[in-house]
């Protein structure tokens, strides 16, 4: 039986990891395509994200697939090799944390998948100042230099600005390309990829703060909200009940910041991370719920 290609979506917190897999499902390629989405969070909101959720869809909580290659990642690519009719091609949408190239590491020790390549996202509004950060740079620099694609996103018409930071980052080995549309066969099947060596890079410890609950809100209580985050909040995420028929969709990843209209949730979820030092869970509980009620 031919073996199953494997691709790593990679890149750090907020880059756009979602949005180019939807693109991806949404192209009319003709082929079956598995997702196994790894997020950061005990809600795993990345995978409410995908548009399409079904049985194609494998999910991994709590950053398990971040820089070692457990048990819960073997168990799911098992799944995925083992379905009927067996997928094209499989994609895993790792963590923003996570470590792309110890991910890949699963197509050299499983004979049945092979390697077509590690797409590392790179968003253009945050990338400079996150690869300066002494504690965070390593780690996303990281991620670019063990990348076959770059893909930048946020960048409007000033991509090109950014590819010198990339080359001094390590992104020698890659295409460096603008992310729009037309990149499904790229991914899928036109990379001539080569196996990246596998070297640690410090890694940052995160926090993690996550909310439940059914209440619901109005656009001027998120406004408010956002306009005093907590210190050291990187990335937020999550669905929120809104007070009519509609709910919220909100996102931040540095300097962006989204509040959209969407289907009403069932319950309000959200989940944060920040790096461990700068960003305090119980300082985020505080600002999201005043009163000190438990999520």
């Amino acid at each position: 039986m031919k073996r199953l290609p494997l691709t790593v979506i990679g890149g750090y917190l907020g880059a756009g990891k979602t949005t180019l897999i939807n693109r991806l499902l949404r192209k009319p390629h003709g082929k079956r395509i598995m997702v196994l989405v790894n997020d950061f969070g005990a809600i795993n909101i990345d995978a409410s994200l995908l548009e399409s959720r079904d049985e194609d869809t494998i999910t991994l909580n709590n950053g398990c697939v971040c820089c070692t290659m457990g048990a819960d990642l073997f168990m799911a690519l098992g799944d995925a090799l083992d379905r009927q009719p067996r997928p094209d091609h499989l994609i895993i949408e790792a963590s923003g944390i996570g470590d792309p190239a110890r991910i890949a590491e699963a197509a050299r020790s499983e004979p049945e998948l092979s390697y077509a390549g590690i797409v590392t996202m790179v968003d253009a509004l945050n990338f400079p100042s996150l690869s300066q950060d002494t504690k965070i740079g390593p780690q996303v620099t990281a991620q670019v230099r063990v990348a076959d694609l770059v893909l930048i996103t946020k960048a409007g018409l000033g991509a090109a600005d950014l590819i010198p930071a990339l080359s001094l980052a390590g992104a020698r080995r890659a295409q460096i390309l603008k992310a729009d549309a037309q990149m499904a066969g790229l991914i899928l099947g036109d990379l001539e990829p080569s196996f990246p060596q596998v070297r640690s890079a410090p890694h940052p410890s995160y926090a993690r703060w996550h909310y439940d609950d059914l209440r619901t809100f109005s656009r001027a209580e998120l406004e408010d909200r956002l306009a005093a985050l907590p210190e050291g909040l990187y990335r937020l995420k999550g669905y929120l009940r809104g007070q009519d028929d509609q709910g919220w969709l909100l996102q931040i990843a540095g300097k962006n910041r989204e509040i959209t209209r969407t289907a009403q949730p069932p319950r309000s979820q959200l989940v944060a991370i920040g790096p461990a030092g700068y960003f305090d869970p119980e300082t985020a509980q505080q600002w999201w719920q005043p009163s000190g009620t438990a999520c």
